[in-house]
């Protein structure tokens, strides 16, 4: 794959998810993605398959990226609170930063075909479980249903940044982490 192969399916992918987040999977065309990207709807085939394939592998790519860095911020990590804070950044960084992909995510999932919604799901429960693991190294008492549900409530809070991002992204992200990392029994929060 060349450099501008590359760059034209993140463009692809950029330009979809800001579609798809405006108008719903079902209310963008091949034509519209297209068009948006400057090139024809059948140019699109030219690098994917077909607009369920645009969603697949945009909603599994951000999967991957949540759980590859989420691991590499543990793996940094000085201990458990640590690893919690930097994992609470993380996230709160990454639903700011790509707030589209959080709508599509919520609104859309039901429009994956059947194996990436597989795909995603283990990636996610995968994520979950870094979080909850964690969790646990904090509050030994945790059961680890306690402790995804936890994750679960940190990811809800987090993931209400298109909705609840009035502020300017800064102060946003200040207090949805500070809120998360209190809930989640941070000290130092």
């Amino acid at each position: 794959m060349t450099g501008a192969t590359t760059t034209r399916r993140e463009q692809i992918l950029a330009t979809a998810a800001d579609l798809f987040a405006r108008r719903g999977f079902h209310g963008v065309s091949v034509a519209d993605l297209g068009a948006a990207c400057g090139v024809s709807g059948p140019a699109l085939y030219k690098h994917f398959a077909s607009k369920d394939a645009v969603l697949a592998e945009m909603l599994v790519s951000i999967s991957e990226e949540l759980l590859r860095v989420g691991r590499k911020r543990v793996e940094d990590a000085a201990g458990p609170a640590d690893a919690v804070t930097r994992l609470v950044e993380w996230h709160v960084s990454f639903a700011l930063g790509r707030r589209a992909l959080i709508v599509v995510q919520d609104r859309d999932w039901s429009s994956l075909p059947d194996a990436a919604r597989e795909q995603v799901r283990t990636l996610q429960r995968s994520y979950v479980d870094l979080w909850a693991a964690q969790l646990r190294l904090l509050d030994d008492s945790l059961s680890l249903d306690a402790a995804r549900s936890q994750a679960h409530a940190a990811f809800g809070l987090i993931n209400s940044t298109p909705h609840s991002g009035l502020l300017p992204d800064g102060v946003m992200h200040d207090l949805l982490a500070g809120m998360a990392l209190r809930a989640l029994g941070v000290d130092g929060a």
